[in-house]
């Protein structure tokens, strides 16, 4: 991380707060004891009585602690109290269907709460809420039930409208999945929500989350270059990569050794790889990325490869950020990119 700005440029920012400062500054406020985010909500102190950190282990290392209102030890996300509470309504019925007018019923804005869903998650909250759907009924046609019991488990009246949305994740109508397929794709559980993992019997093809505003996308592309032999269900390579993913969340494993099939470009792999090189709890810039595959002037090309990374985590695009220490866009969602990076601290 670099210098923080001068603290005349900080209090500005403090005042206007100014969300281009998440996860870059913080403040700490003497006459509380309290250190906050610069986009948190509560009455403003005056300049003097501001300390500057860059970070929630600084300000805890100057004896302030976190506030409770805008969360500062958290992900972005969690300084927006509405995003949490819907997020943890989702997480308790995912298989609830919900609208526009049952935001209004529990008091929330609809506008509010999709501008701030966007803002975290590259997508409003219903369209995550019908994503959560879709994997009930993966799960059942996975299983080997009938359509009609998959269609129902995912709180679809209608069957087209199961096939609609099934087809706009995967690129095609579910029925095209139910049988075999030299790839196998299979739903898998973490603590920073669902993902989709595609494997044959050798490696792993695409791990990607399944909120992610591209994956259908991945999905239809990975389904084009294997002749759309992709079905549902299990294969070895998946059990390995939720077990190492079961490991890797708990803290007890820093690097991966799932065998991965890297579709792309030579040079596209050349960073894929690099990016596994990458030790947990460490980052890297997109130039000195450049840097390390000896293509120092290639960075746009780097930070394009990095954005086209179909295998989250195994492949940690997630570890590059901003040359001046920012965090940058990350396609699974900011929110995950700062959490991922907090937690890969305690292996460093």
């Amino acid at each position: 991380m670099l210098d923080l700005p001068p603290p005349d440029t900080l209090y500005d920012a403090l005042l206007a707060r100014d969300p281009a400062y998440e996860g870059r500054a913080l403040v700490g406020v003497t006459t509380t004891g309290i250190f906050c985010r610069l986009t948190c909500p509560a009455r403003k102190p005056r300049p003097e009585n501001c300390r500057w950190f860059a970070d929630a282990t600084q300000a805890r290392a100057a004896g302030f602690r976190p506030c409770l209102r805008c969360r500062p030890i958290g992900a972005t996300a969690e300084g927006e109290a509405l995003v949490m509470r819907l997020m943890a309504d989702l997480k308790d019925d995912p298989g609830r269907r919900w609208s526009e007018a049952d935001l209004i019923g529990i008091g929330l804005d609809p506008s509010t709460v999709r501008r701030a869903f966007q803002r975290h998650f590259g997508q409003s909250f219903l369209q995550m809420a019908r994503a959560a759907r879709l994997r009930h009924g993966m799960r059942t046609l996975t299983k080997g039930a009938a359509m009609i019991e998959a269609q129902l488990d995912a709180g679809f009246d209608s069957a087209s409208g199961f096939r609609t949305a099934f087809a706009r994740l995967f690129g095609h109508p579910p029925h095209r999945m139910r049988g075999g397929g030299d790839l196998r794709a299979d739903w898998i559980d973490t603590p920073l929500g669902g993902m989709i993992a595609i494997a044959d019997d050798e490696a792993l093809h695409l791990l990607e989350f399944i909120d992610r505003k591209a994956l259908p996308e991945g999905l239809r592309k990975l389904s084009g270059l294997v002749g759309g032999r992709v079905g549902l269900g299990r294969s070895a390579v998946i059990d390995q990569v939720e077990g190492q993913l079961r490991a890797y969340f708990s803290g007890d494993l820093s690097r991966f050794s799932i065998p991965v099939h890297l579709h792309g470009t030579e040079f596209q792999r050349q960073v894929w790889r690099a990016l596994q090189d990458i030790p947990a709890g460490q980052t890297r810039s997109y130039g000195q990325l450049a840097e390390q595959i000896a293509q120092p002037s290639a960075t746009r090309a780097v930070a394009r490869a990095n954005a086209t990374n179909r295998i989250a985590l195994v492949v940690p695009c997630h570890r590059v950020i901003g040359a001046d220490g920012s965090m940058t866009g990350y396609a699974g969602g900011l929110w995950r990119k700062e959490k991922l990076i907090e937690a890969e601290r305690r292996y460093a």
